[in-house]
């Protein structure tokens, strides 16, 4: 039973999301999961690190488990996921910045691509 108003609110604004919309907080969250690993690895606070950059890899997981292979698109997003997550990695195992921030730019760039196409479809049941 959920009693904290918090976890209410955010279980109602899961449930009453439309799939593009939820896609959007998948993107929102591997984003500001991995800023935080980044910020735990300049700051050099390795368990940060490793805690968000995890949460981030999950999410990523998430994003490709859930790609429908009857669309072209899906072979390429599921090679793109599979590297941002060997960046994830990467950027967890080596305490590289450098990979955290690639794989940053890709998921930013694709949640930019996303909002896009939630905005040019009528009915956002078709995502």
């Amino acid at each position: 039973m959920i009693t904290s108003p918090y976890e209410k609110y955010r279980q109602s604004s899961v449930q009453t999301s439309t799939p593009g919309q939820l896609l959007l907080k998948l993107y929102d969250g591997a984003i500001r999961f991995i800023k935080a690993g980044m910020e735990g690895l300049k700051q050099n606070d390795i368990q940060l690190a490793n805690l968000n950059l995890g949460k981030a890899q999950t999410i990523v997981s998430e994003l490709m488990s859930t790609l429908d292979s009857s669309y072209e698109v899906s072979t390429g997003l599921s090679a793109l996921y599979e590297y941002v997550i060997h960046l994830l990695v990467e950027a967890n195992i080596k305490k590289s910045i450098e990979s955290a921030e690639e794989a940053l730019g890709y998921l930013t760039e694709l949640r930019e691509t996303w909002a896009e196409a939630v905005k040019l479809v009528p009915s956002q049941e078709a995502l």
